[in-house]
Parts: structure tokens; C-alpha cells; sequence
């Protein structure tokens, strides 16, 4: 079965890890986002190893995010981040290949493993199964 592994993020905690603390969250240092990177690195190495990984990656901040909407005629709203009203938003994810939802679990316990400074919030890892084959919904 497949999962998308989703962790969330918000713009101050992008503007935290570029080292300008804040209200939510305190400056990261170069020695705290080797650590992330280390950590996610490994953790990559593993699942691709281990066969379960299908893809994963990390986003942009939520200041380079565009949205797409459409008018009450059908004429395209576009609309460039960052959005003040929006609190978190996907920072990254992971498409697994599992054997079972328990796996998987497991799998997200590990990421929320993952180093932070001191201070930094935690955000819950989001498990959702992705439908496949022919008789899925859209």
C-alpha cells in the first residue's frame, strides 16, 4: 500500500531555519540544520534501501507558494504567498511504498525523531493511503 507522509511547516519557521528568530520559533543554527539534514538524510537512505521509498521532498517556503483559483466567470485568480490567514502548510513529504499502516507509523514516529532546537515547535506527521487503480475514486 502506498502512503503520502506529509510534515508541515509554517513561514516563520522557514524564516527560523535561515536564522532570524521569532515569536514561534528561535534561530537556527548551522549546527542544528546539518543535524535535520543528517537526520533526513539517513532516514532517506533507509527507506530507499529498505525498498519502501518512492519519492520524498522538501518545499519551498510558503512565500514562493502560488494559488490557483478561478472567478465567478471561470477566469483564473492568481494569487502569490505568502498568506498571512494560512497557519501550516506542507514543508515536505514522503510517497511510501508499505507493507502495512503499522509500518508506516513507525516510519513517522522516526521522523518526528527528527532534531530541533530547543524552543522550536513540533508539528504532527500526516499519514494519508493514496487510492490507486482502476476502481478509485477521483
Amino acid at each position: 500500500m502506498k502512503y503520502l507522509v506529509m510534515v508541515q511547516g509554517t513561514q516563520a519557521d522557514y524564516e527560523a531555519q535561515s536564522g532570524k528568530a521569532n515569536a514561534h520559533s528561535p534561530a537556527w543554527s548551522e549546527k542544528d540544520l546539518q543535524a535535520m539534514f543528517a537526520f533526513m538524510g539517513a532516514l532517506n537512505n533507509d527507506l530507499a534501501e529498505s525498498g519502501e521509498m518512492v519519492d520524498g521532498q522538501g518545499l519551498a517556503e510558503p512565500s514562493q507558494t502560488r494559488l490557483v483559483d478561478v472567478d465567478k466567470e471561470g477566469r483564473p485568480v492568481i494569487t502569490d504567498g505568502p498568506y498571512s490567514e494560512t497557519k501550516e502548510l506542507l514543508a515536505g513529504y514522503w510517497v511510501l511504498d508499505c507493507e502495512s499502516l503499522d509500518r508506516v507509523t513507525e516510519i513517522a514516529n522516526r521522523i518526528q525523531q527528527c532534531p530541533v532546537p530547543e524552543g522550536a515547535p513540533c508539528y504532527p506527521v500526516v499519514i494519508r493511503p493514496i487510492m490507486g487503480g482502476p476502481d478509485a475514486a477521483c
